[in-house]
């Protein structure tokens, strides 16, 4: 009995993606602020700097799942949860970092913006976002036994 993934990259490319934003939406993202010496502005500048950077490598890494996906039109998993990440990117990309960069750009000048609920719903896009991710790494784990 033989054993093979049918969509290996996709298999990689999802918890490559789970573990970038694990590490730097629930990690990076609050510790720098307890580091000595970073205060609010240069805090705020470095997270602008990483989320951007983690958006064009989230971008590239669903290019790649859906490209596997497309590529190797066998065993596919539900749709939704290739939809469901990539919707949710899709949001923050358009919406929600351009208004959370709009924020920081503010306090980094000194003008203090009023409350918002933005943060909290990029946090609730990460946590979903990361469960679809890894639900759909764990079906992608599923194989196929070839006869052989």
């Amino acid at each position: 009995m033989n054993y093979r993934l049918h969509h290996p990259i996709a298999l990689i490319c999802a918890f490559v993606w789970v573990g970038f934003v694990c590490a730097i939406s629930f990690m990076e993202a609050w510790l720098k602020f307890r580091a000595y010496g970073v205060t609010l502005p240069i805090g705020l500048g470095i997270g602008r700097l990483v989320f951007q950077a983690l958006n064009r490598v989230e971008w590239a890494l669903a290019v790649a799942v859906l490209a596997d996906l497309l590529w190797r039109r066998v065993a596919w998993p539900p749709r939704g949860l290739i939809v469901l990440p990539v919707l949710i990117l899709f949001i923050q990309s358009l919406w929600l970092l351009p208004a959370l960069d709009e924020r920081a750009l503010l306090a980094i000048h000194g003008h203090l913006p009023g409350p918002s609920h933005l943060h909290l719903l990029y946090v609730v896009g990460e946590v979903v976002k990361v469960a679809a991710l890894v639900i759909l790494g764990t079906r992608l784990v599923r194989v196929t036994t070839v006869q052989g």
